[in-house]
């Protein structure tokens, strides 16, 4: 008999059985996920350490929000502050303004043999001066002679029949004043009579 023929076939050559090795190999491809799933269980956080991150980032978020509604409130408030002062420092200047014009006036008043030439002088440059006030506030004249009927800036007393063309304004009787853009008074007028004026007859 041969040498080779002594060695059974499910021997392998370093006289371990196959059917060991294969138990063997399967232990392996089984300890290995358990091992590799052990050590990502250990990577991953815990629930405990998830709140935790969660309320840390709820904190940041919280004081965050809690510094943009204060800056807000700091804004708003300078804004009010602000426009309390420009409210304040126009009227101061208008007023300024105005007491250069009562002195002139209390000028003209304190002269008792001035004559018409000089008073009437006098109440020009008094009246210069209130005009000058006046531009300097943004007060505006509205003398609407002649020009378009403008119902948010004139009020028309009565229409007449005139030479000028329909609606326009054929006579001023008080002048109208702007504040900017706001009407502070319209204009009181006469108005060549048109088809859409019936209403103020």
């Amino acid at each position: 008999m041969q040498a080779n023929d002594s060695v059974p076939d499910s021997v392998p050559a370093n006289g371990a059985p196959s059917d060991q090795l294969a138990a063997a190999d399967q232990t392996q491809d089984i300890a290995q996920p358990v091992a590799e799933s052990s050590s990502a269980a250990e990577e991953m956080p815990s629930l405990e350490q998830a709140l935790q991150q969660a309320q840390l980032k709820s904190d940041e978020y919280h004081d965050a929000w809690l510094r943009a509604k204060a800056e807000t409130e700091n804004v708003r408030r300078r804004a009010q502050e602000d426009i309390a002062k420009a409210a304040k420092f126009a009227i101061d200047r208008f007023a300024r303004e105005l007491l250069a014009v009562k002195d002139s006036l209390e000028a003209a008043l304190g002269i008792e043999t001035a004559s018409v030439e000089s008073f009437r002088s006098g109440t020009e440059l008094t009246l210069r001066q209130l005009v000058s006030a006046f531009e300097k506030s943004a007060l505006t004249e509205v003398n609407p002679i002649g020009e378009k009927f403008d119902p948010h800036r004139h009020q028309a007393i009565s229409v007449v029949e005139s030479e000028q063309e329909p609606n326009t304004v054929v006579t001023v009787l008080q002048k109208g004043y702007l504040l900017a853009d706001r009407v502070l008074r319209p204009a009181l007028v006469i108005v060549a009579k048109g088809s859409d004026l019936k209403s103020a007859q």
